[in-house]
């Protein structure tokens, strides 16, 4: 009898967990139908990283405006564009810039141009905590990476139930370094001019920049 329960207890906990990981994938793939229907998305974010064993705290802000996979990254007095070729890291403290073919990046690096579709793959889901933040209802989804050579052990992924759209993201690292990315502000299908995505080698040489290829 003993075991009958356990077995009925493990079954119950088994479909429970199921439903769980369901739910929350509906949920992403809402978002992910909204976020991918923008011709294009222009956010204003806080970016925040602690880690308590190396007394390391940052908090800074940044923007990046996004078109298909094509960006452009303004984060700590750096500029990075991506024509959807190669990525020009403009560093005006140095005069610098670096250009790189994207097949030379880290794959397990989430790009600007997938940080609100990311997890589409190489995660599980788990529905989480739901909270009240000025008024918004925002759903908590846990993200675990399922390869077991990633750095990260687990993410969380706030979500307006009203909108769809992505409020925060909260990343956990193995080494316990926490990273937190709040959306201040987010803007669809602004009108662009068509150079957004254009790097102007001329430009900066002009300028005296160092072109690193």
């Amino acid at each position: 009898m003993k075991r009958i329960f356990l077995l009925v207890f493990a079954l119950i906990a088994s479909l429970s967990q199921a439903q769980n990981a369901t739910k929350a994938k509906a949920l992403l793939d809402e978002v992910y139908k909204k976020v991918t229907s923008y011709n294009n998305i222009y956010i204003d974010f806080r970016y925040s990283f602690e880690n308590a064993k190396e007394r390391i705290k940052q908090d800074t802000r940044g923007d990046v405006t996004l078109s298909g996979q094509k960006y452009l990254l303004n984060y700590m007095g750096v500029t990075k564009i991506f024509d959807g070729k190669k990525i020009y890291t403009i560093v005006p403290e140095n005069e610098e810039v670096t250009i790189e073919d994207t097949e030379n990046k880290d794959d397990q690096m989430i790009k600007p141009s997938e940080m609100l579709t990311f997890y589409k793959k190489d995660f599980s889901y788990k529905w989480d905590i739901v909270q009240q933040v000025k008024g918004r209802k925002i759903q908590y989804i846990e993200l675990k990476p399922t390869k077991p050579s990633s750095d990260i052990k687990l993410i969380l992924l706030g979500i307006d139930t009203t909108t769809k759209h992505i409020y925060n993201l909260i990343q956990v690292g193995k080494n316990e370094a926490k990273t937190t990315i709040t959306i201040n502000e987010f803007k669809t299908n602004q009108p662009l001019s068509g150079n957004e995505f254009v790097f102007n080698e001329a430009k900066y040489k002009k300028m005296g920049y160092y072109i690193n290829k």
